[in-house]
């Protein structure tokens, strides 16, 4: 705990790990086993489960796209609240009032907006953008590369992908853009790089493989327009 910034408030489980240079605000809870890793950012009144690990440096291999070493620090805002054995990367945001499940885990250089809640096991890959007051449900898979606007809801198991030939061949990678209070239904799968239109309805287990405009209700496989809200 060395060079870490520890206020008297804070209330730790047993075995908790705190790295140097964390900084730690006031009444934070922080339960067992948890691993707090350098230079992690903690706000004011964050209450973090067990077992718990927090500023993972990403890590790669030749085979993996690189990833810039030059790492920022996690910052988590106040007021969230973190589940037992959620994972974070260092180089992402958590803004205030998140709530994030247990079993969660979210990459680097993630920006997560204030309210948002991410459900239990859901699954937010790298350089990936969620707004304010969303809904990402239990096992919901984020690929790496996707924006989704404020006000969304993701449904359970629902699945991205950014990679258009599966690495096959040289591709610029780029996930979804899901804009403001779109919902997607359960099980749907959404392809590399289309836009889900604002206020639209993507179907349970829909399989959406081109672009969907505003106000649309889509569903099937391939999804297809079905009515106008």
């Amino acid at each position: 705990m060395a060079d870490s910034k520890l206020p008297k408030s804070l209330k730790t489980g047993k075995n908790v790990v705190i790295e140097e240079g964390v900084i730690i605000g006031e009444n934070v809870e922080l339960g067992h086993n948890s691993v707090i890793l350098k230079g992690t950012q903690i706000g004011d009144s964050v209450v973090i489960g067990a077992n718990c690990v927090l500023g993972i440096e990403p890590g790669s291999n030749k085979r993996m796209r690189k990833i810039n070493q030059a790492s920022r620090p996690l910052i988590i805002k106040k007021y969230t609240r973190i589940g037992n054995t959620v994972s974070i990367y260092s180089g992402t945001t958590i803004s205030e009032n998140v709530f994030i499940g247990d079993h969660a885990s979210i990459r680097e250089n993630v920006s997560v907006g204030g309210g948002t809640v991410i459900g239990r096991a859901a699954i937010v890959e790298l350089n990936s953008t969620i707004g304010k007051d969303c809904t990402i449900q239990t096992l919901a898979y984020v690929t790496g590369d996707t924006t989704i606007e404020d006000n969304v809801f993701i449904g359970p198991c629902v699945s991205m992908s950014n990679d258009k030939y599966m690495g096959a061949q040289e591709y610029q990678l780029k996930g979804p853009h899901i804009k403001k209070g779109a919902k997607i239904g359960n099980n749907a799968s959404l392809l590399p790089g289309v836009t889900i239109g604002e206020q639209t309805i993507v179907g349970a287990g829909s399989v959406v493989t081109k672009n969907v405009g505003n106000n649309e209700v889509v569903a099937g496989v391939p999804a297809k327009r079905i009515k106008n809200p």
